[in-house]
């Protein structure tokens, strides 16, 4: 590499092997802020690390499985008394949910159709 008179290879920012001194040293150039400083990026940057740190322990995932087991639970619930309101033939026939779901709306509308007559 070629460099003038007064510079030695060792004073250029990118033959530094320390990031820290290679950030300091270009916003001292530039005369700006080094990079992930910005007040808001930074906190962004550590909320997301904690945030990610937090889900990733066992507690967290414990925690999370038996919220997730509760709502499928009470999803599958809804379903079932939704199904017990629909008539079918034989009314212990297995819906599935979008089954169940499409004739929900067929029913609605019939009750509709018998309303507005």
């Amino acid at each position: 590499m070629m460099l003038s008179g007064d510079h030695q290879e060792s004073d250029l920012p990118w033959r530094q092997t320390d990031t820290g001194n290679l950030l300091d040293s270009f916003s001292a150039q530039c005369g700006s802020m080094p990079v992930g400083t910005m007040d808001g990026e930074t906190k962004a940057r550590s909320r997301e690390e904690k945030r990610r740190r937090r889900r990733a322990t066992a507690k967290y995932r414990s925690a999370h499985a038996t919220r997730e087991r509760v709502r499928v639970v009470a999803f599958n619930v809804a379903f079932a008394e939704l199904r017990k309101l629909l008539p079918t033939l034989p009314p212990d026939k297995k819906l599935s949910k979008i089954e169940i779901l499409r004739l929900a709306i067929c029913y609605i509308s019939y009750l509709d159709h018998v309303l507005d007559i």
